[in-house]
């Protein structure tokens, strides 16, 4: 009971909260129903080889990325919530020109490609809004029961969603799960509009030429709690990512799994992501913050590389399912925890720019990574690809902070600085 009052678990965040949190998980279950649509799109309806996906995947997050490169400092002055459901609203009209197109039989790859870029571009100025937007709305002592908040829902999405999404392919195909996923834009954008109250975008400092993205680089490069955990967050997430088309080759292709077992093979372990995030704050509360990121943050690259043992058969199943749920517990306990860490390192008229250099990084490297993962498994096939992901993943604990680095939370007190990422909605 005490450490449940001391993280702020079951406490209610305030009507204005609940909006944003609502609006964060319709967008969120549209986004899992649609899990991989566009791939699948370009494979069941354009009949596109394994590069042109590779390319849709990779494109989409890399070019992206360097789109919203100006979204950062735009929005960092600027009132946030327009910005959000504008955000929304790109999101949905670019989405739903592809059931538009495919009705009328005109759909193409390069409209995929075009899609996946706006889509990805507005992912990051949202994401850069909504942080800043949480850290004003949110006190600063509740900001990991929020986050906790976000990433259970989250995780439960991706539990229901795939499973959901592969029904509706399989019954009337994949472009109905794009359509559903801009209309929960849509709907986001509304419970963002029926948040109210006023909002004071932080202060210009330092002239007309103030607010490029380069201070959010400078800040996490500078920063010496920020700048190991930054390149830590950014490694790990681009192997794992890197690693999962070639493990849908492995299952799919080579060792014959029926794409509704492998939908269940990712589905399943995401209940892990909902426990962890549900254990988050009463560890932190336990153990503190330091032991709770180095420990959980060390062991989230400790599975993956059990990945590239898998086999034939239900062995081979339950082998994927035990890795991924290890993964997905670990990953459900150090994201709330390190997202409320960078919001509080953050100052509040340089958390967009932050966040939007931490995306844009990110997308980039998982591109990068995704690309060359998939010349590697075309080489030495998709099992050692698998496996060199996971190898490398072991040394990735040594680029977390060091122990006395990471400040303890102070219940009560304000950081000079501030961070965030609570999962955005959207």
């Amino acid at each position: 009971m005490g450490a449940r009052r001391s993280w702020g678990a079951g406490r209610p965040l305030g009507r204005r909260f609940g909006w944003l949190w609502a609006a964060f998980a319709v967008s969120t279950f549209g986004t899992w129903l649609a899990f991989d649509a566009f791939p699948l799109i370009a494979v069941l309806v354009l009949h596109a080889g394994p590069t042109r996906v590779a390319v849709l995947a990779a494109a989409g997050l890399a070019v992206g990325a360097v789109v919203a490169v100006p979204l950062g400092p735009w929005v960092e002055f600027r009132s946030k919530r327009p910005v959000m459901v504008g955000m929304d609203l790109v999101r949905c009209a670019a989405l739903l020109t592809v059931p538009v197109a495919f009705a009328f039989d005109g759909l193409s790859f390069v409209q995929l490609l075009v899609v996946a870029v706006v889509v990805g571009a507005a992912d990051i100025g949202f994401t850069a809004a909504s942080g800043a937007y949480l850290k004003s709305l949110v006190p600063r002592g509740d900001l990991l029961a929020a986050g906790a908040r976000f990433e259970a829902t989250m995780w439960t999405a991706s539990v229901v969603g795939p499973p959901l999404g592969g029904a509706v392919i399989g019954l009337f195909g994949p472009v109905l799960t794009v359509l559903a996923n801009a209309v929960s834009f849509l709907l986001s954008a509304a419970g963002i509009g029926a948040i109210g109250g006023t909002e004071k975008p932080p202060v210009r400092t330092g002239g007309r030429g103030a607010g490029s993205l380069l201070d959010g680089w400078r800040h996490l490069l500078a920063h010496a709690e920020l700048r190991p955990l930054f390149f830590n967050v950014i490694l790990v997430n681009a192997l794992i990512m890197a690693s999962a088309p070639p493990l849908l080759i492995l299952m799919v292709d080579d060792l014959g799994f029926a794409p509704w077992q492998y939908g269940l093979a990712f589905a399943v372990p995401c209940l892990g992501g909902l426990v962890g995030s549900r254990l988050a704050g009463p560890l932190v509360a336990r153990f503190g913050r330091r032991r709770v990121l180095l420990g959980a943050g060390a062991l989230r690259a400790c599975w993956s590389v059990g990945l590239a043992f898998t086999g034939a058969g239900v062995g081979g199943l339950v082998l994927v399912m035990a890795v991924e749920l290890a993964l997905i517990t670990c990953c459900g306990v150090f994201n709330p925890v390190y997202a409320a860490y960078r919001l509080e390192r953050t100052a509040p008229d340089r958390v967009a720019r932050t966040l939007s250099a931490w995306t844009v990084t990110s997308k980039v490297t998982t591109a990068a990574a995704t690309a060359a993962w998939g010349v590697l498994a075309g080489f030495l096939g998709p099992r050692t690809a698998i496996g060199l992901a996971g190898v490398l993943l072991l040394a990735t604990p040594l680029l977390l902070p060091r122990g006395d680095r990471i400040v303890e939370s102070e219940p009560g007190s304000e950081s000079e600085s501030g961070s965030e990422h609570v999962p955005a909605p959207g």
